[in-house]
């Protein structure tokens, strides 16, 4: 319905913007003829040469068009329906001159003119090649938007599909990583099992419900954090951990899980592979959309490298995803890992 009424809006105007100029065309020659009288003879003669303009633009739009941007169909068959189409169209806007606007629209007071008449046919070919060009500058247009929206809506669905999988692969990475650290609680058969079975389950909750969402608070990021620390420091003995939080709005939206896989990251190379003692210290502060988030944790010399495993390599593409403002910087020292992230919070870009 909405194309019908574009289409017959752009004749309409078209109608009216022919009917002026037919008034102004011939006007000189009907100088006994009232003005009103002069509108209705032009518009009479605009509407009999507005259709073969109408019927030759559809053609070419619905006919020639779809068979030039088919590249299965032959274009010999439509050049000629094309010649034919033009031939056709040009003997009817010159019958319609001839034998109804001139004689019957205009009474007799114009000149009359063969239907081959070179001057007349010239003037046929601006007028038709005038409208039809438009029609079909219009369809090439729609077209052309038609093709970005659907190749903007493939890319969008492309990086949906991938940010679900970089999610979906994260779970499982934390979940193995977590049912390591209950396996070797289990051997040693440690009072904390149960403590940390349960932990798990508020962890995995969240994990199969929350993370769905595209963004959470950041007390709800925070929270998630604080629950994996406190599962961890019931494995690790000798581990120092501080956290430091400098929050101005805890409802301020993040994309979820986005800084746990640094945090595990800190446990499995750090505390995970540290024969002495070891520390964590996390900071975050957050400012007006703007999040500083950094990590530093001890290691063995010269065993954490700066490698994309599979948590680092995930959040990284996460980011280029979802975020246009941040920037991640790892440092690796002899003794200490350390992680800084920025993100401008608010510049999040819906996928």
């Amino acid at each position: 319905m909405k194309r019908v009424l574009l289409h017959s809006a752009f004749w309409l105007v078209y109608l009216l913007q022919d009917t002026v100029l037919e008034i102004y065309w011939v006007g000189p020659a009907l100088k006994n003829v009232p003005d009103n009288a002069q509108f209705w003879m032009a518009l009479k003669a605009a509407v009999a040469v507005l259709i073969p303009k109408l019927l030759f633009s559809y053609f070419i739009i619905y006919v020639v068009i779809p068979g030039i941007l088919n590249e299965s169909k032959r274009l010999a068959p439509i050049i000629l329906k094309f010649t034919a189409a033009i031939i056709i169209t040009f003997v009817i806007y010159r019958l319609a001159f001839v034998y109804y606007i001139n004689p019957v629209v205009y009474e007799g007071m114009l000149k009359a003119h063969s239907i081959f008449n070179p001057l007349s046919i010239l003037l046929a070919v601006m007028d038709i090649g005038f409208v039809s060009g438009v029609a079909v500058a219009l369809k090439l247009l729609r077209i052309q938007l038609t093709a970005r929206e659907r190749e903007k809506n493939l890319v969008k669905e492309k990086l949906e599909a991938e940010l679900k999988f970089l999610r979906h692969q994260t779970n499982p990475h934390f979940l193995f990583n977590t049912l390591n650290n209950i396996y070797a609680l289990a051997r040693k058969k440690s009072e904390h099992t149960a403590e940390v079975v349960m932990r798990l389950s508020k962890l995995l909750r969240f994990i199969l419900y929350e993370s769905k969402n595209d963004l959470i608070t950041m007390a709800d990021e925070l929270k998630i954090l604080d629950d994996y620390l406190e599962l961890e420091k019931i494995r690790y003995q000798r581990l120092t951990i501080q956290c430091q939080k400098d929050i101005d709005d805890s409802t301020q939206k993040i994309a979820p899980l986005l800084l746990l896989p640094f945090l595990e990251n800190a446990f499995k190379h750090g505390a995970g592979e540290s024969r002495f003692d070891s520390f964590i210290h996390i900071g975050v502060k957050l400012h007006k959309g703007q999040l500083n988030f950094t990590i530093e944790n001890t290691k063995e010399n010269g065993t954490q490298e700066i490698r994309d495993n599979i948590g680092l390599r995930n959040v990284r593409r996460q980011l280029e995803l979802m975020y246009k403002d941040y920037d991640l910087q790892l440092q690796n020292k002899p003794h200490i890992f350390s992680v800084q992230l920025s993100i401008n919070l608010n510049s999040y870009a819906k996928v």
